[in-house]
């Protein structure tokens, strides 16, 4: 702050012409009390001057005059979408979301996006801790996995440790399907910062990713360390990863760039309206018999059954109601599987997936995780495995109905999707 000598010739004036009209006071009393003036003037002057920044920094910031906008309202899950965890893993506590970590899985923006910037303060809460912010995902998890095939930033706590595979200061790389070139790589798919620049839990870590036309860089607090282009997807969802650490965000923020044409390969795929059906924490939404509870094993986001009932096998029936027979569901057949029966409640019309078809045997002796899907077309349902059709011009059911599961043997199963009759996602507070 800057005073001209007329301004404080005036100062001087001032407390001249004020307090000097006794020809008798002693010179020492006219400088003081031109100085407490001074003082006076200069206090208020730069009391102005604090309050008129403050008002246009808090402008700022109201009007979004940085072309950003909020992502979370620190109050709710508005505008976020529950994939494969519960309300439970995920809360609002001062302002920040905090995230358990169980199970392992997502949430998800309910808009896709193309080109943007994201803002995103982070920070671990014990060490070790994992989790990711996942970028141009699809809507829901891959195949035997709890992740989406997306671009994954990396958000990991100092004290995993590092090695030549991975850093824990901000690595970009493609998951489950997903591709990119990395800059800074070490011959594989996986960008790695240039420098080291996060902080250790508790201590809060600020991320920017910039998104364009399948570019992407990472500027780990304040400055540009990670870098990758030529992804695929290059347009999807936005996930946060719950990941096993108690982890707090904040200040989550996007600015939407101008979309380009994007070829449809380069798209993720769009909300089909799925919700999960397995929590990942206990057995909400099934029924099971009594007796066989204990045979039914809750593995975070794998869901086992040991096959040790008396009969060998168990049914599994879902408490609502669905009138899509659209579902997706994961099985990993285990040492001594023997069929996987999905039907309606009764059972009365079932598709059997079983070791006894020369249809199925093949995909069950490998032991691997199938991906089971169903699709309509033309009032005909079909069911794919891991993409191919198995069984084909099946009836549509004519009224809504519980997915049913009878099993025969040890298995695992995982990604239990559904959609409820409401055909939305089953989200928080008017979502969707």
């Amino acid at each position: 702050m800057f005073v001209s000598e007329s301004a404080l010739g005036n100062v001087a004036l001032v407390a001249t012409s004020d307090n000097v009209t006794d020809r008798n006071v002693h010179p020492t009393q006219v400088n003081a009390l031109i100085a407490k003036r001074y003082i006076m003037c200069c206090r208020f002057l730069w009391s102005a001057v604090c309050a008129i920044t403050a008002l246009s920094l808090g402008q700022g910031v109201a009007d979004d005059s940085d072309g950003f906008t909020p992502l979370f309202n620190e109050k709710d899950l508005a505008g976020w979408v529950l994939v494969n965890t519960p309300q439970d893993t995920w809360t609002v506590k001062d302002g920040m979301l905090v995230c358990s970590g169980k199970p392992v899985g997502e949430i998800r923006t309910q808009k896709m996006y193309q080109n943007f910037i994201l803002e995103v303060e982070w920070r671990h809460m014990v060490p070790r801790g994992n989790a990711g912010i996942f970028v141009w995902a699809d809507d829901i998890t891959a195949k035997g996995v709890p992740f989406h095939r997306s671009i994954e930033v990396q958000v990991l706590e100092n004290s995993y440790g590092q090695s030549q595979h991975h850093t824990t200061h901000g690595d970009i790389f493609p998951i489950h399907g997903a591709t990119l070139t990395p800059v800074n790589g070490r011959g594989g798919g996986r960008a790695f910062p240039t420098e080291e620049r996060s902080l250790p839990s508790p201590q809060w870590n600020h991320y920017r990713i910039e998104c364009r036309d399948g570019t992407i860089s990472l500027a780990v607090n304040h400055k540009v360390v990670t870098q990758a282009t030529d992804a695929t997807p290059r347009k999807g969802y936005i996930c946060l990863e719950s990941e096993g650490g108690v982890v707090h965000y904040r200040n989550l923020r996007i600015q939407e760039l101008p979309e380009t044409l994007v070829a449809p390969e380069h798209v993720a795929v769009a909300n089909r309206g799925f919700v999960s059906l397995y929590s990942g924490l206990d057995l909400r939404g099934w029924n099971v018999a009594e007796a066989e509870k204990e045979h039914w094993h809750v593995n975070d986001w794998v869901l086992a059954f040991d096959g040790k009932t008396a009969s060998g096998s168990t049914a599994f029936v879902t408490t609502e109601s669905f009138a899509s027979p659209m579902f997706v569901l994961d099985l990993r057949p285990m040492d001594g599987f023997v069929s996987l029966s999905i039907g309606d409640g009764s059972f009365e019309k079932s598709i059997v997936i079983s070791t006894a078809d020369t249809a199925w045997k093949p995909l069950l002796e490998k032991r691997d995780w199938i991906r089971l899907e169903t699709s309509v077309r033309e009032n005909l349902l079909t069911l794919s495995a891991n993409g191919n059709p198995i069984v084909t011009n099946l009836p549509l059911p004519n009224k809504a109905v519980p997915l049913s599961l009878k099993i025969s043997g040890p298995a695992e199963l995982a990604n239990i999707y559904g959609i409820p009759k409401e055909v939305n996602n089953r989200v928080t507070d008017g979502l969707e």
